[in-house]
């Protein structure tokens, strides 16, 4: 018994870490186009799309105030496009940005953890809508994503919570 409730509670505690941002967050240096080559959430919404989702592209973009504005898009199976912007603030902690997502109508908690300003990001973020949060990892580099990072980004991962199974590499796509 006293090994379930220790298990239980360090499950509460490593669900309850505090992810903090990168050290040295620099916006100027990583703005600009990323691949979106790794996605990972144990949300409803994801578990349910994962098997269909491909790379998408991410243009990050340093406002004057020092806000991020951010776009994604991605190509559709049917051809179209799928596109989704964003205006995120800066907040007091450099490398964390909050927005209120108009087409999901959430808030967003966006953390850089892990930056390599010209190989890749890793990208934390804390979604709420209704009182209920989920996390979504995600990683954005270049097309060509090494196995030492794929692997990187899956521990990272499942150490904030993720299950394995949820983790995904996201296969190329059309532009």
């Amino acid at each position: 018994m006293q090994r379930l409730m220790l298990g239980t509670l360090m499950c509460a505690l490593s669900a309850c870490a505090v992810v903090v941002p990168v050290q040295d967050f620099d916006l100027q240096k990583i703005a600009g186009k990323w691949y979106i080559a790794g996605m990972a959430s144990n949300a409803d919404w994801f578990v349910t799309h994962k098997a269909d989702m491909k790379m998408g592209t991410a243009v990050l973009v340093a406002t004057a105030e020092g806000d991020l504005d951010f776009s994604y898009a991605s190509l559709k199976s049917d051809g179209t496009c799928w596109r989704q912007h964003n205006l995120a603030n800066k907040t007091e902690t450099p490398g964390r940005f909050t927005f209120t997502s108009p087409v999901w109508n959430n808030e967003n908690d966006m953390r850089f953890v892990d930056v390599q300003s010209d190989d890749y990001a890793v990208v934390y973020t804390i979604k709420t809508k209704a009182g209920v949060s989920d996390v979504l990892t995600e990683l954005y580099s270049n097309p060509e994503v090494s196995e030492e990072l794929q692997q990187k980004f899956k521990q990272f991962s499942q150490d904030n919570g993720v299950l394995s199974e949820n983790i995904v590499i996201l296969p190329k796509n059309g532009e």
